[in-house]
């Protein structure tokens, strides 16, 4: 048995389709990045993760970058690194060079993701339940 033929996927008599501009998902350039992110000479970061919350302390200086005070103006209410990072459509690594700096300066605050309770011993619910039913 043959295999069969792979067809192409754009037709030879129709034209191939255009690339996408940036705009339409196209993977940022490296410069592009590199630009955003800096020259990290000190090559010190900040320990983040995905769900550290950031929140800013106050507005954008004029010295800051456009990245910069986008994450600035986002941060007005806590958000993880990762919501940032897509928010921004940066990657996590340009995105903890970015918070880095804004650490450095103290124009934001890390803290730890809150973390929530274990769920209360049923035992200590059916006493709450208990008294609350003979009020």
């Amino acid at each position: 048995m043959t295999p069969s033929r792979r067809q192409r996927r754009y037709p030879t008599h129709e034209p191939t389709p255009a690339p996408k501009s940036a705009k339409e998902g196209e993977e940022k350039s490296p410069e592009r990045l590199y630009v955003v992110a800096g020259a990290d000479e000190e090559g010190a970061r900040a320990a983040l993760d995905l769900v550290t919350l950031i929140v800013a302390h106050a507005d954008p200086p004029p010295s800051a970058t456009p990245e910069q005070a986008a994450v600035l103006r986002l941060c007005t209410a806590p958000l993880s690194v990762a919501e940032v990072s897509a928010y921004l459509n940066l990657p996590f690594s340009a995105m903890t060079v970015l918070l880095t700096e804004l650490l450095t300066a103290e124009l934001v605050q890390a803290r730890a993701p809150i973390v929530r309770q274990a769920v209360p011993d049923r035992s200590l619910l059916e006493a709450v339940m208990h008294g609350l039913q003979r009020l």
